[in-house]
């Protein structure tokens, strides 16, 4: 996986957590499950890209 690619994932990851945590906070449905699908879409792309790591070795 490359570094940029990590970061760019972690960085999704964590912009989503923010977005769940406001919407939670502030009581906006919307913007917490916008937030729990920026999350699912950061995980699913590091898992494509350590598949991608493992078939290279």
């Amino acid at each position: 996986m490359g570094i940029e690619d990590k970061f760019d994932n972690t960085a999704q990851n964590t912009g989503g957590k923010v977005k769940e945590g406001v919407g939670r906070a502030t009581d906006n449905e919307r913007l917490e499950a916008e937030g729990r699908g920026d999350q699912m879409s950061a995980n699913l792309k590091q898992a494509g890209e350590k598949i991608k790591d493992a078939f290279r070795k």
